[in-house]
């Protein structure tokens, strides 16, 4: 057996091999709800033999959304929309987990496919965005610097999202501290310049996630949690590897299962340079140095490299994404590419089985 389709479990929880689905928005719900798109667009995943699928980027507040057309869970409704939803991914044998998220100065921007780009002004459904210091996104408007009870009620957001999804099925929970989005913002000292306890030093920078993830354990106990990192900005002055590293071991003592190690989307001015695996340096060092399992991402797009990266030692499993778009049984082809023997090809698909 292939190490890629080697079975690895978080916590309670068996996932059936390491080649996951990276949260990938769609851009397509309705007031936060998860429509049909949602549906076929994730349960496809499970049939082509996914492990993990983790859902999209989803809000815990209104104001949190990446755009005016991301998924929520910070209504009951939006729970109920996505219970479905989780049904049909684990009826086909992966496992549901959602990455809840917070885009702080990101927020209220344009979706991809737009017409326009930017942030949405007020008077076509846009809003207000908040982050630890009032320095805008370069392009996007300039936010509001959160108060102190403002992050205790961002905690709690958190918190009650998490007591939502578990509700809803979903079965591992994924903390967005990427991307340039609220949890990265606090981390980074870019985009951090507060003087208080949740500024200036890495202890002071790092709080706030550490007290999301203290909220969020104790709202879903026993529930593996993940958390997603950028490991550097690629910027002069940023955040980066080492603490990464540190942080890592901070959440894991905190109860943290899993890290997520991708990078960059903090400011417009990184330089980065991208390739096949062009991350998985990255992943190999915070689990080398930080001790704790984690997934590469960054285009790993064929069965060969992605056994490799596991083989070597990089990354624990590896998550991928525009290549389930282009193929929704990715998982399926590299078994056959990699000649491993798995029994979850769909009995409807068999007839399709290379032999």
């Amino acid at each position: 057996m292939t190490r890629l389709f080697t079975p690895l479990t978080l916590r309670d929880v068996e996932v059936r091999n390491r080649l996951w689905v990276s949260p990938m928005c769609q851009y397509s719900a309705v007031d936060g709800v998860p429509q049909e798109w949602h549906h076929t667009h994730l349960a496809q995943f499970a049939s082509g033999g996914a492990g993990l699928i983790i859902a999209e980027a989803t809000a815990v507040v209104p104001e949190g959304r990446i755009s005016p057309r991301d998924t929520g869970l910070w209504t009951d409704a939006q729970r109920d929309a996505w219970a479905p939803i989780v049904a049909a991914v684990r009826s086909r044998g992966a496992v549901a987990g959602v990455q809840l998220a917070h885009a702080g100065r990101k927020a209220s921007t344009w979706w991809p496919f737009a017409e326009h780009r930017g942030s949405v002004p007020a008077d076509q459904g846009g809003w207000t965005t908040t982050a630890p210091s009032a320095i805008a996104f370069e392009g996007f408007a300039e936010p509001v610097a959160l108060d102190l009870a403002g992050i205790d009620r961002v905690v709690d957001a958190f918190a009650a999202a998490a007591r939502r999804a578990v509700e809803a099925g979903f079965e591992v929970l994924e903390l967005h501290a990427a991307h340039g989005y609220l949890l990265h913002q606090f981390l980074s000292p870019l985009s951090n310049h507060r003087d208080d306890a949740y500024g200036g030093s890495l202890e002071n920078r790092a709080r706030l996630l550490l007290r999301v993830l203290d909220a969020v354990r104790d709202a879903a106990p026993g529930v593996p949690v993940i958390v997603r990192f950028s490991a550097t900005d690629w910027a002069d002055g940023g955040w980066d590897a080492d603490e990464t590293v540190t942080v890592a071991r901070w959440a894991a003592d905190r109860g943290a299962d899993f890290f997520d190690i991708s990078s960059g989307g903090l400011v417009a001015h990184q330089r980065i340079t991208t390739g096949p695996g062009y991350q998985v340096h990255l992943a190999e060092r915070v689990r080398r140095e930080a001790g704790v399992p984690v997934n590469a991402v960054g285009m790993i797009d064929d069965a060969a490299h992605a056994e490799r990266v596991l083989a070597e030692g990089s990354a624990d499993a590896v998550m991928a994404g525009r290549e389930w778009l282009r193929d929704p049984h990715y998982a399926l082809r590299a078994s056959v590419e990699l000649g491993a023997d798995i029994d979850y090809w769909p009995a409807q698909y068999l007839r399709a089985r290379p032999r």
